[in-house]
């Protein structure tokens, strides 16, 4: 029997990668080609981050190359661009599970490889983290080499320069950042730093004449000329480095600078690699490598937004495979598009409506608002901290600002929302999508924490929607409420419930009881309100009798309501889809106990620990929130009463 050859016999043939640092320069470009054709196989099964990882194929083995990542550390940011890392590290073979549960995680993930030396999900963290790595070997006489893989888009986080400053101020020697730069973040890429990449394309040319002049200067004798030429010819230097490259960001900010470089020719890529190697034994050096999104694959070179994440597709046709959906029974709308068809909506006859987003256009139903009124639409990049504190500045002058913020991202401006909107008391309204357990990204975007981390903040209205219609009541109930209010909700599409006309705010701090019952309160919060309407109707046929509260607003807490029918049942149960710590649960348990109503309580949360990535009803399963499971549980808990 003849056995079958591989499509990709080098890849096959790599016991461990520190082979590729043997291949010869013919080899390398084949070994990148069997990379890519591999990610499109593989991808085109499970989904995934597709465009940005095709971007980053020729880079990725041009390092594996010149560098042995069991000793030198590399850290990618965000993780978008790093399958071929993952590929090249001995985990092609788990590629079939990606982004499955207890699959291989779509991000990079310490206790997964011993080759991802730094957990990545949320951009702009890698020049923080490998500097400190940097200063880590210093500080314990290793020697080993720290590089940081940043792409344009996380560059316009503060974060990201402010690593910059620090590295450049500390010299630190074997350090080296590489820019990605294909013009794009998951949106076209915004802001001034766009422009300024664009000016030092002509990079080369100032580095052919640096290199001459430095020549030159160190050829003159300076100890034997007067202090006078010798501060001309440095300003000479400085002038004409002004000259051809204007700003110079990067040498300002005591980088080395090299490139730009034709990332997707490997071999240019190897060159310029081994330069940087010799700069870097003088200090810090940053790479400007020019890639482009969805390289190698057509689809994705022509839409790179459409095919960044995507579900299964076919890859010789260049088609996303879609759901089959009943024509009977419509989807009901995503609670994203509920959400920015609503904001449009009353920003048509309010003028004061501003929208804000941080990158995510698309992923937060921005972009209608963006279509609709660009003028009164500001996407700030990756810079969630800048749109928090932008958002209260306009806000301080009249405005009412709306920012459109995942859940897990929001963290990133907890001190903004703290400092400048809630202590401030400034009426700004927050509306954090994919709250709660999202799937496949994991625990660095799953949006757990939302409603811990701002229930302790003061004057803010904290909502949470049980449908689509309450989620058009909330905005507007945010919008006008006078105060700091923020709206979370999931992932994926409402419950296909009638819109109703004319929009009209909720009462503050009001609570909605849906059922009535006297064994017990099942209260819920947003996306578990229907789970528990459900579980009553199959618990009340087992004779047991359950009231269910919706609970709407987490801050301020309707107490009166919760109290009321928490007296008339034996026991109380929460329902939420955040983490336990500090959530939900947490103040209803407050109220009652500051109530002094002893009821036994129920908490079914998330618990206080990571969730892994999958498949969301599985994950639920997971953390016992799963209808069945939920139904043990309330079982069990009303046996014991």
């Amino acid at each position: 029997m003849t056995t079958p050859i591989s499509p990709y016999p080098l890849l096959d043939s790599l016991a461990a990668p520190q082979q590729v640092k043997h291949f010869t320069p013919s080899q390398l470009e084949d070994l990148a080609l069997e990379v890519r054709a591999f990610l499109i196989a593989s991808v085109s099964e499970t989904g995934g981050h597709f465009s940005s990882n095709l971007g980053t194929v020729e880079l990725t083995v041009a390092l594996f190359h010149h560098f042995d990542f069991l000793k030198d550390r590399i850290i990618w940011d965000v993780g978008h661009q790093a399958y071929p890392h993952k590929i090249l590290t001995g985990r092609m073979k788990r590629f079939p599970t990606l982004r499955q549960h207890h699959g291989l995680s779509g991000f990079l993930k310490r206790d997964e490889s011993p080759y991802d030396h730094f957990g990545a999900g949320h951009a702009s963290t890698s020049i923080s983290a490998a500097l400190g790595m940097a200063k880590a070997r210093d500080l314990q006489n290793q020697d080993h080499t720290c590089i940081a893989v940043i792409g344009d888009g996380s560059m316009t986080a503060g974060m990201a320069f402010e690593a910059l400053n620090q590295a450049g101020y500390l010299q630190t020697k074997n350090f080296l950042v590489i820019l990605n730069d294909n013009d794009m973040s998951i949106n076209p890429n915004v802001g001034s730093l766009q422009g300024y990449l664009n000016q030092i394309m002509s990079g080369q040319y100032y580095h052919r004449w640096r290199d001459r002049i430095e020549h030159a200067i160190k050829a003159i004798p300076l100890e034997s000329v007067s202090k006078g030429v010798a501060k001309a010819a440095r300003w000479s230097e400085d002038s004409f480095k002004r000259l051809m490259v204007p700003g110079l960001l990067f040498e300002d900010l005591g980088f080395r600078y090299l490139g730009p470089v034709n990332g997707h020719d490997v071999n240019a890529t190897s060159k310029a690699l081994l330069e940087a190697r010799e700069k870097m034994k003088d200090g810090p050096v940053l790479l400007h490598v020019q890639t482009k999104k969805g390289y190698g694959y057509e689809p994705a070179v022509q839409d790179p937004l459409k095919w960044h994440g995507v579900t299964a597709f076919d890859a010789e046709a260049g088609e996303i495979i879609k759901v089959v959906v009943d024509p009977l029974k419509p989807a009901a709308p995503s609670y994203t598009t509920v959400f920015g068809k609503t904001l449009v909506e009353l920003a048509k006859t309010d003028d004061k409506i501003v929208g804000i987003t941080a990158a995510m256009l698309d992923g937060t139903g921005m972009n209608l608002f963006q279509k609709a009124f660009p003028e009164r639409c500001f996407d700030v990049g990756i810079a969630e901290q800048h749109a928090v504190t932008f958002a209260a500045g306009l806000a301080a002058q009249g405005m009412r600002p709306v920012a459109a913020i995942y859940s897990t991202f929001l963290q990133r401006g907890f001190d903004q929302v703290a400092h400048d909107v809630c202590i401030q008391d400034l009426p700004v309204t927050f509306g954090l999508d994919r709250a709660g357990i999202v799937g496949a990204d994991g625990p660095t975007h799953h949006g757990l924490y939302d409603l811990a981390f701002l229930r302790c903040l003061p004057n803010i209205i904290l909502m949470a929607p049980k449908d689509e219609n309450e989620l058009r009541r909330m905005i507007m109930t945010a919008v006008y409420c006078g105060h700091p209010a923020a709206i979370r909700y999931p992932r994926g599409n409402g419950l296909g419930v009638v819109m109703e006309e004319p929009l009209t705010a909720l009462p503050i701090g009001k609570g909605e009881l849906l059922r009535e019952g006297s064994d017990l309160l099942l209260c819920a919060l947003g996306s578990m309100v229907d789970p528990a309407l459900k579980l009553a109707d199959k618990l009340q046929a087992e004779g047991l009798s359950c009231a269910v509260l919706n609970a709407r607003f987490v801050k301020p807490l309707d107490a009166p309501l919760l109290l009321e029918w928490a007296a008339r049942c034996r026991g109380v149960v929460t329902l939420e889809e955040g983490c336990d710590p500090g959530g939900f649960s947490g103040a209803v348990a407050e109220a009652l106990a500051d109530a002094r109503l002893l009821r036994p309580l129920l908490r079914c949360a998330v618990p206080d620990h990571l969730v892994s990535h999958g498949d969301p009803k599985l994950l639920l399963e997971d953390e016992g929130l799963s209808p069945h499971l939920l139904e043990i549980r309330i079982r069990e808990f009303a046996k014991a009463l």
